[in-house]
């Protein structure tokens, strides 16, 4: 520790090289020599996988207002694209509804924009102020993007191909439109 009281020095979260994915390291012939774990299936029997855990009640909680959220779908959506990547065992769900209560939490605050404006009044002075809908928003953004960060990284180390197509988080602006347009 520092004379001021600040720590410095040694490791720190998130600190260092990120890991390189596994469909990289096969490509580039493993420069490392060290043991790759690849999860291959071949020659197997077609087995059931998991059936989805149920979301937990509070994803489809009515608010306020008397709507539900999208909380649910974007679970379900997540935990399906999860499963067709055989990756759904690695991910905690309970993530999965951090990430979901997250984008359903960013449309509530869009839907509020778009309804209220982004200018509120002070509720002792009566002056105009930035809405704090705006503020919410950015917050829960952030947070979506952090936790779909946490959950593609997972899925990323663990392909023995590179995927590209669409995912649920690329669909969260799809989600926002039609949520703003009632249906």
């Amino acid at each position: 520790m520092a004379k001021d009281g600040t720590n410095r020095g040694g490791a720190r979260i998130g600190a260092g090289q990120k890991k390189k994915p596994l469909a990289d390291k096969i490509l580039e012939g493993n420069p490392g020599r060290r043991k790759l774990m690849v999860m291959e299936f071949t020659d197997v029997a077609e087995l059931e996988g998991e059936s989805m855990p149920p979301p937990r009640d509070y994803l489809a909680a009515k608010q306020k207002n008397g709507k539900t959220t999208l909380a649910v779908e974007i679970y379900e959506k997540t935990w399906q694209w999860l499963k067709e990547r055989r990756c759904v065992h690695l991910i905690p769900a309970q993530l999965i509804e951090q990430y979901a209560q997250s984008v359903a939490r960013w449309i509530q605050c869009e839907e509020c924009i778009t309804e209220f404006g982004f200018l509120a009044k002070h509720p002792t002075t009566g002056n105009a102020i930035p809405s704090p809908y705006v503020a919410m928003s950015q917050s829960f953004m952030k947070q979506a993007n952090n936790l779909w960060y946490q959950i593609y990284q997972v899925v990323r180390e663990n392909c023995a191909t590179e995927y590209k197509g669409a995912t649920p988080h690329d669909d969260v602006m799809e989600k926002l439109l039609t949520a703003r347009r009632g249906g």
